[in-house]
């Protein structure tokens, strides 16, 4: 095994790809061997060290695929530091911080399954146009139209990045 960390995403509108790229850089620039890729990529975890798996959020839930590479590689994944993040539009609203809590609950499902040994709430970026439902995408119009979301990108990269430095102690040790 390498000293290698596997930095995997599911994303719906590219939000969440995003975000994995930049835990990717931020973890090269300290020094790390890292892959980037989507769930749905990854067959083998046996060259990595550690992993860091993240998800869009829908309906309070990550995506169907993330919590199937999960399921998957779960028995791996117990054996490996793991660290898990989510993308969240509900951190974009007003008063974000009230809501932490709240979102954190979202991960309960990845927790029974495995232990991470870090976690990051991050809020999105709202493009309707990108919204693959046309449902999905009524209700985003009309979140928007009574002032619950804006459009735009959300995400906190300065947070995100902060995030993804504390995580090399925790996962190459």
């Amino acid at each position: 095994m390498s000293d290698k960390i596997l930095v995997v995403y599911a994303s719906r509108t590219g939000s969440t790809t995003g975000v994995a790229e930049a835990i990717g850089e931020t973890l090269r620039e300290s020094g790390a061997q890292v892959d980037v890729l989507s769930m749905q990529a990854v067959k083998d975890l046996t060259p990595y060290q550690a992993v860091v798996a993240g998800s869009a959020i829908q309906s309070k839930q990550w995506l169907p695929e993330a919590m199937h590479f999960m399921r998957v590689h779960q028995a791996e994944l117990k054996r490996k530091p793991l660290a898990v993040f989510l993308v969240c539009m509900t951190l974009a609203m007003p008063k974000a911080d009230t809501y932490q809590s709240f979102v954190s609950d979202f991960l309960q499902p990845v927790r029974g399954l495995v232990r991470p040994v870090g976690e990051g709430l991050f809020a999105g970026a709202l493009d309707i146009r990108k919204v693959p439902s046309w449902r999905d995408r009524l209700g985003f119009r009309i979140s928007v139209a009574l002032g619950v979301w804006t459009e735009g990108d959300h995400r906190n990269w300065n947070a995100i990045r902060a995030w993804a430095a504390s995580l090399p102690p925790v996962l190459l040790r």
